[in-house]
Order: structure tokens, then C-alpha cells, then sequence
């Protein structure tokens, strides 16, 4: 199997899930997935479709959109099973690091002055 995802690959989203993920969500079948609904929630949020841009996009925009997706999806590993983690605190504190920054890419995304000009044009 292969990613099929645009915007990150599993291995992003495993780096970012940690090391006490769920091995069952942590996998490729599930990461493509759980990446396919980053991106449309990322295109939704942001007002935008990046992905039917993505390939004209300039290499910083593509870094924003992959680490939007993959906190996303990172999140979405980590929910699936809390088990793996030394205690529930250990797991919300990543999910809410990763929510920030997730949050933080979809500003930067959405902005209507001169980010959105440098994440259009760039």
C-alpha cells in the first residue's frame, strides 16, 4: 500500500502521533484515511481547495498544509486509542499541542492580508 494522501505522508503523521500510538491506527490503511478527511477539512476551514492547486503550490505553502494535515491526522491516531500511553493527561496534552498548531496553519491559511497574498502568489 501506498500513501494516497496530498498534503502528508504517514510518516509524517507517525512522527507526530508518537511513539505510544495506537499500532493498529498508526498504519498506512488507516493514516490514508484519516489524512483524505484532514484535507477536505483543511480545503473546508480555509476557504480554499489546495488540493486542486497543490502541484503549482511554492514549497513553504506545501509545509503549512503538511503540517496542518498531519497534526490532524496525528490527532485522529492518537483518538483512536489511548491505551498505549503512560496516562490519559500524556495523550490530551499531544492532542492539544497538536490541535494549537493545527489551528495555527489554518489562520495562516485563511488570512485575508498579506499572508493570504504570500500563501497565494507564493
Amino acid at each position: 500500500m501506498a500513501d494516497t494522501g496530498i498534503f502528508a505522508t504517514t510518516q509524517e503523521i507517525q512522527d507526530k502521533a508518537g511513539a505510544n500510538a495506537s499500532t493498529t491506527a498508526n498504519v498506512e490503511a488507516y493514516t490514508n484515511r484519516f489524512i483524505a478527511q484532514a484535507e477536505s477539512r483543511i480545503n473546508t476551514e480555509s476557504e480554499y481547495n489546495w488540493s486542486d492547486v497543490y502541484a503549482t503550490l511554492n514549497a513553504d505553502v506545501k509545509k503549512i498544509l503538511s503540517e496542518a494535515a498531519s497534526n490532524l491526522a496525528a490527532i485522529y491516531v492518537i483518538n483512536y486509542d489511548m491505551s498505549g500511553f503512560s496516562t490519559l493527561n500524556e495523550a490530551a496534552t499531544m492532542v492539544n499541542i497538536l490541535f494549537t498548531c493545527y489551528y495555527d496553519c489554518i489562520k495562516l491559511l485563511r488570512e485575508t492580508d498579506k499572508g493570504q497574498i504570500f500563501v497565494r502568489e507564493a
